[in-house]
C-alpha cells in the first residue's frame, strides 16, 4: 500500500470489520447495531445503493434505520453514471481513510462479494487496460445472439464464472469473456489467486446467514412491499428521465424486470415473480461466493436468541482480534 493511512503503524494493520451475507438476511440492521456498540461508521458494499433516486428497488437503508450512524457510499452517483469495482475501491479507500482519521472503526457492510474482496486484499486493477475493440466486438455479439446464448459462451470457457454471473448481467459476462480472450485463462482463476493474498487490514469477516426457507420468505415479502411502496412508479420516473436497460444502474434486479413490464413485455404480476426468482438465485450465488472466501466467520441467526446476543458475540470476537477495546468506546 502506498496510502499512508493504510500502512502498518508500529507493526499493526488498520482495522476493518466486514458484515456480509445473502440479500434479505438483515445485514443493514446488524451493521447499525454493531456500529452503535463499538463507535463505528459504515461503508456500503452494495453495487446499487450508490445511486440517487433508486431507493425502493435497492432496499436502501433509510435515515431512520441508520439511527444516527454515519454511512458512506450511499446516494453518491446519478443513475446515468457508470459504476464498477475499480470506482468502488477508490471511493471505499477514501472513506476508510476518513473514518480512521476520525478515530473510528470502518465497517464494510453489504452483499457484493467482489467489491469486498477488492478492498480487503487491495487488488491492483491498474494493469488491466481495456481493449476497446475487443469489448465492442463482444458487446455486438451479445446484442446479436441474445444474452442467454452469450452467457453460454462463458459457460464453455469459464463455467465457474458462469455460475457466479447471471445471464442478465451482460456487462459482467462481457468483462469475463474479455479477460479470457486477453489472458488465455478464466477470470475465475484470477479471482482465486487474489483470494490467496493476505489482507492489508486487521480484519474480521462476518458472514450472516439464516435458514434458506426464511431467507426466501423474506425475499418474497420484501418484493411485495417494494411493489406496494411504489417500485413501478420509481422505475417509470427513471425511464422518463432517460434511463434505459443498457445503463448499469438499470441492470439491477427489480429495475430491468419492471422496465420489461413498462415496455409491455410482461404483466406486472409476471415481473414481480421474476424479481422474486432472480433475487433467490442471487442469494444462492452470494452464498457460493462467500463459501469460497477464506478466514470468514459464519453467523447463523438461529444460533442467537436475539439481535443483542448476536452483536455481543461479534464484539467479543472484535476484542479478541484487538480491533475494539471496550474501555475506549
Amino acid at each position: 500500500m502506498t496510502d499512508a493511512v493504510l500502512e502498518k503503524n508500529n507493526g499493526r494493520k488498520p482495522p476493518l470489520v466486514i458484515i456480509t451475507g445473502p440479500t434479505a438476511v438483515g445485514k443493514s440492521a446488524a451493521s447499525v447495531l454493531l456500529a452503535k456498540r463499538i463507535g463505528a461508521e459504515i461503508i456500503s458494499a452494495d453495487s446499487m445503493q450508490v445511486y440517487r433516486g433508486m431507493d425502493i428497488g435497492t432496499a436502501k437503508i433509510t435515515p431512520e434505520e441508520m439511527a444516527g450512524v454515519r454511512h458512506h457510499l450511499i446516494d453518491v452517483l446519478e443513475p446515468e453514471e457508470p459504476f464498477d469495482v475499480v470506482r468502488f475501491q477508490t471511493l471505499a479507500r477514501e472513506a476508510i481513510r476518513q473514518i480512521i482519521g476520525r478515530g473510528k472503526i470502518p465497517v464494510l457492510a453489504g452483499g457484493t462479494g467482489f467489491y469486498i474482496q477488492a478492498v480487503l486484499y487491495d487488488i491492483d486493477f491498474s494493469e488491466e487496460e481495456t481493449d476497446h475493440s475487443l469489448r465492442r466486438e463482444l458487446e455486438e455479439t451479445a446484442a446479436r445472439i441474445g444474452k442467454e446464448a452469450f452467457h453460454d459462451l462463458l459457460k464453455e470457457v469459464d463455467p465457474e464464472s458462469a455460475i457466479a454471473i447471471p445471464a442478465g448481467n451482460v456487462k459482467r459476462v462481457v468483462r469475463a469473456l474479455e479477460y479470457y480472450r486477453k489472458n488465455g485463462k478464466p477470470i475465475s482463476a484470477h479471482n482465486q489467486e487474489q483470494r490467496q493474498k493476505e489482507s492489508v487490514y486487521n480484519s474480521v469477516y462476518f458472514v450472516l446467514t439464516d435458514e434458506r426457507e426464511k431467507i426466501y420468505a423474506r425475499i418474497d415479502q420484501r418484493v411485495d412491499e417494494m411493489i406496494r411502496n411504489g417500485l413501478p412508479e420509481e422505475v417509470a420516473a427513471l425511464r422518463e428521465r432517460g434511463c434505459t436497460k443498457e445503463m448499469i444502474s438499470m441492470q439491477g434486479i427489480g429495475y430491468r424486470q419492471i422496465l420489461d413490464w413498462l415496455d409491455g413485455e410482461c404483466t406486472l404480476e409476471e415481473a414481480c415473480e421474476r424479481v422474486k426468482k432472480e433475487t433467490r438465485h442471487f442469494a444462492k450465488r452470494q452464498l457460493t461466493w462467500f463459501r469460497r472466501e477464506k478466514d470468514v466467520i459464519w453467523l447463523e441467526k438461529k444460533d442467537f436468541a436475539s439481535p443483542d446476543a448476536l452483536i455481543s458475540h461479534m464484539t467479543e470476537i472484535l476484542v479478541q482480534k484487538g480491533i475494539w477495546v471496550p474501555e475506549q468506546a
